[in-house]
């Protein structure tokens, strides 16, 4: 049976993920920082395990890593989806606020690689998936931090992939655009209906259009895919 461990699996991008992979059979274990509840919920529904870490904290980081080998024997894939964004001029930015960013969204991605890598290499395969974001390939407005950290979530997937191709291991990026998870719950009707009509494809895209993407990438079926950083946006950045 494959395994996968992933970061955030308790709402959004990352429960979606949780779900396509549980229903194709994989062992899934998965993240989560506050939200019991919630990530129970999903253990609930897909059989997959939770595990609960604050990902800014390198101690528990370990032991989430720690703990996932030992319900899952080793990793066949790591998919890192846990991240936070600040909106707002970079000049207002507090110092603490950056470094928290990124912490969560860029460190955790150093931390976890580094600690799987070495079983992957071992097993002379796997796959390693970081979800990144539109805005890392192309920027924002008032997202600075937020863009720079996941600009280098790119960055670090195709360093990696050249690093370890020829220990057969693949490491890509997914870029998704407007996703209509609980993190767009501040938008208003009016605001989501204008976002729709930025993409050709005339709609908000959804967790399982991200966790059907990260599933191709992190299966056989990809096999001969690595460095690449897919976008997952309805055709809104052409």
């Amino acid at each position: 049976m494959k395994t996968l461990l992933v970061t955030g699996g308790s709402r959004g991008i990352g429960a979606g993920v949780v779900r396509r992979f549980s229903q194709e059979g994989w062992r899934v274990a998965f993240g989560y920082h506050q939200n019991e509840q919630a990530a129970q919920a999903v253990a609930r529904a897909t059989g997959a395990c939770p595990l609960q870490a604050d990902l800014k904290q390198e101690h528990q980081l370990s032991q989430l890593y720690g703990a996932a080998l030992r319900q899952l024997s080793h990793l066949d894939a790591l998919i890192v989806n846990a991240g936070m964004a600040w909106s707002g001029l970079l000049q207002d930015m507090p110092t603490r606020a950056w470094d928290d960013l990124m912490a969560l969204n860029l460190r955790s991605a150093f931390l976890l690689s580094r600690l799987a890598i070495p079983g992957m290499v071992a097993r002379g395969s796997g796959s390693i998936l970081y979800i990144s974001s539109i805005h890392g390939v192309h920027g924002a407005s008032c997202e600075a931090a937020y863009a720079a950290s996941k600009a280098g979530l790119i960055g670090l997937a195709q360093s990696l992939a050249a690093e370890l191709g020829p220990c057969g291991i693949r490491v890509n990026c997914l870029a998704p655009g407007v996703i209509d998870t609980d993190m767009m719950a501040h938008y208003s009707p009016a605001d989501k209906e204008a976002l729709q009509q930025q993409a050709p494809l005339q709609r908000l895209g959804t967790a399982e259009d991200v966790a059907d993407a990260a599933f191709y990438l992190c299966s056989d079926e990809a096999s001969y895919i690595t460095s690449q950083v897919l976008q997952i946006d309805g055709g809104l950045v052409l």
